[in-house]
């Protein structure tokens, strides 16, 4: 056993993993492949200094990482433009024709519905791996990508010493049911679809549970300062050759087009048939087959000129409607769900679906053994869209909304103007208990590790806490009642409560769960009156003073701090030690006060997020859209042209970022 039978190994496996992920023509069996890694693990085991993290052996993963560090991209991940109309498509081709001055031919391919990755290779050796993230960074997710055993760790000779190779991580059905099986056998939650699997998984932190999950790969696009290609086509062909999994032009998943006809009766064709695929998607990419014409026609600060996503629309499906049943959330709202006959969509199976309201049952006329018409919003959330009256059964009972609510059988309350029944015994229902304390420990409110939502159910239900201040009165003994909560897990909840005195106030209040109270509103509203005191005396007129805060909103912060127990549960708080003063941040000011900003475009020194802070923090606010009352529209590269001729119709004022700055006073 040498080093020279080492490396001999690394290179035998890496070939054999070719084979079986990219050529489909395996030479060894299985077990022979498993012999050949162990005994490359031994010599890796005997050899230490010859660590290579790009060695097969790698794929199994054993890597824990506890946060994944931001990086930038070398070159910017745009997003395409989307349409899911034919005419937009239409336009689209003959605007790109036109700039292009020339007939073209256009790549139509499959759009996957994952999660979109940056592969980067130096001297032929994969360095880096980033999720797209804001499109400028990403997340380094190395470690998790090297388990994907379709991706190559190294490349041949003769592919470019330094390579960007771009694309998307999925799941395929048959891995995604296996691994919602597995965690509903284990009493875990299950996902809601491929796509969300995929992200979760790709940010797990131990690296052998993402190898032992199975995830896939398609690569699409490649940058190389390197090589350079004539088109799309000759691009993908020569990542093929190097390795790298790519969308089947046999199967159709890639075609050639030579006019718009042709990518229309590719996209009717998948739009039927994308229910046969392995995995899922939500449309198709069209995009200019010419690197020349594409590098011509160049991008705008968001999307390339040359390419667009056509998105399909949703899928629908017709199925039995079995039952109703009620779920209660924090605030008590009662939403109705439809229990449905289990049937296959957009790639997982349905078996509930979102009714809404009590006005959602009364418009679909809904009745028991109904054959409803399911469809997912967006291709995540499903919904009922229609009933097909013609097959209701004779004698079929009409759905009626419940009076009374299911968990604590209290009468039903619906406020004037408000869509949702509501249950208004806020104390004596479990599920409200519950989401209210869940609301409170979560990570965007007292973000308290070590208390998670099994905890939560055992804390209530064994009558520790009923209130989020309880959690502040348990003792060790008491935390020592539940199961499996031994000396580690008890302290770990004990560190995180003791941490969670230091959140500040607008998510303290965030954290309280009054209606209509998000985390948004909550930061305007410990701005602008600075204590939990000065806010819970103030008037609904007080509160309707402060911007973007309506008479439902103001109403319902004058109701919660009107109940006395409400008033006596925050001052336990205050006593445990929670922040209620507001703290402004370091470097605030109020060089923008009384000013309404609209924000549009890409900035150089700020992300999306960072200028809205910085407009916050220097006392402006922050409008969606651009109104009469809009002071500036604040316009990086590629302003939306809906916003700028709305701000050009009303003679609202344009602000660059480089005044921007200079107006904060920001120089770094």
């Amino acid at each position: 056993m040498s080093l020279d039978r080492l490396y001999a190994l690394r290179a035998e496996l890496h070939d054999h993993n070719r084979r079986y992920y990219i050529e489909d023509n395996p030479s060894i069996s299985d077990q022979v492949f498993d012999a050949l890694l162990r005994e490359l693990q031994e010599l890796e085991a005997q050899f230490p200094e010859a660590f290579d993290p790009n060695s097969p052996s790698q794929r199994v993963g054993g890597t824990v990482v506890k946060n994944f560090e931001a990086v930038s991209h070398k070159r910017p991940m745009l997003s395409l433009s989307n349409s899911y109309s034919a005419e937009e498509l239409v336009e689209f081709v003959e605007r790109a024709e036109s700039g292009a001055g020339e007939s073209v031919t256009w790549s139509a391919e499959l759009k996957y519905d994952g999660v979109a990755i940056s592969l980067w290779y130096e001297n032929r050796q994969l360095v880096r791996a980033l999720t797209r993230g804001d499109g400028e960074k990403g997340d380094d997710v190395s470690v998790n990508i090297r388990t994907i055993s379709s991706l190559p760790l190294t490349l041949p000779a003769d592919a470019p010493d330094e390579l960007e190779v771009r694309g998307e991580v999925v799941y395929t059905f048959e891995k995604f049911e296996a691994l919602n099986a597995r965690r509903a056998a284990a009493g875990q939650d299950t996902f809601a679809n491929p796509r969300n699997a995929a992200s979760g998984t790709l940010k797990m932190q131990d690296s052998a549970e993402v190898a032992r999950r199975g995830l896939s790969a398609f690569m699409y696009a490649v940058f190389s300062d390197d090589r350079q290609f004539s088109s799309h086509r000759e691009a993908l062909d020569a990542i093929k050759s190097w390795g790298f999994p790519t969308p089947s032009r046999e199967q159709r998943w890639v075609e050639s087009c030579t006019d718009v006809a042709k990518i229309q009766a590719y996209l009717a064709y998948w739009d039927e048939e994308r229910q046969h695929l392995p995995f899922a998607i939500d449309g198709a990419v069209v995009k200019i087959e010419s690197t020349a014409v594409q590098q011509r026609l160049g991008s705008t600060a968001k999307s390339p000129r040359w390419a667009m996503a056509y998105k399909f629309n949703a899928e629908k499906a017709l199925t039995p409607l079995l039952d109703v049943v009620y779920q209660v959330g924090r605030t008590g709202a009662i939403t109705p769900v439809a229990v449905l006959e289990p049937v296959w969509l957009s790639g997982t199976v349905v078996k509930r679906a979102s009714i809404h309201n009590a006005d959602q049952i009364a418009k679909l006329d809904l009745h028991i053994g109904d054959f409803v018409s399911v469809e997912k919003g967006g291709e995540i959330i499903p919904k009922i869209t229609e009933v097909d009256v013609s097959k209701r059964p004779a004698n079929a009972p009409i759905v009626q909304f419940l009076t009374h609510c299911p968990h604590c059988g209290t009468q039903l309350q619906r406020r004037e103007g408000e869509a949702q029944h509501f249950c208004p015994n806020a104390y004596g229902c479990s599920p409200q208990v519950k989401g209210r304390i869940e609301h409170f420990v979560h990570r965007k409110a007292m973000d308290v590790e070590g208390i998670g939502t099994e905890t939560v159910d055992q804390l209530v239900d064994a009558g520790l806490v009923q209130r989020p201040a309880d959690l502040y009165d348990l003792t060790w003994d008491q935390w020592a009642q539940l199961d499996k909560f031994k000396d580690k897990s008890i302290q770990n909840a004990l560190d995180g409560l003791a941490r969670s005195k230091a959140i500040p106030f607008e998510r303290v209040l965030f954290a309280l769960g009054i209606r209509h109270v998000g985390e948004t509103v909550a930061k305007k509203l410990a701005k602008h009156f600075g204590t939990l005191e000065a806010l819970s005396t103030a008037t609904q007129e007080a509160l309707e003073y402060v911007g973007d805060i309506g008479p439902m909103i103001a109403a319902s912060v004058v109701e919660y701090f009107g109940d006395l127990a409400n008033l006596h549960e925050v001052e336990r708080l205050r006593i445990h030690g929670l922040q209620m003063t507001y703290q402004a941040a370091v470097g605030a000011s109020d060089v923008l006060g009384g000013q309404t900003f609209v924000i549009s475009g890409v900035f150089t020194h700020f992300t999306r997020d960072g200028i809205k802070s910085a407009v916050e923090q220097n006392g402006g606010r922050i409008a969606s859209s651009v109104s009469s009352k809009t002071h500036y529209l604040l316009a990086g590269e590629g302003v939306g042209p809906s916003k700028r001729a709305k701000a050009e119709q009303l003679g609202v004022k344009w602000l660059t970022e480089e005044d921007f700055r200079t107006w904060i006073g920001s120089t770094d």
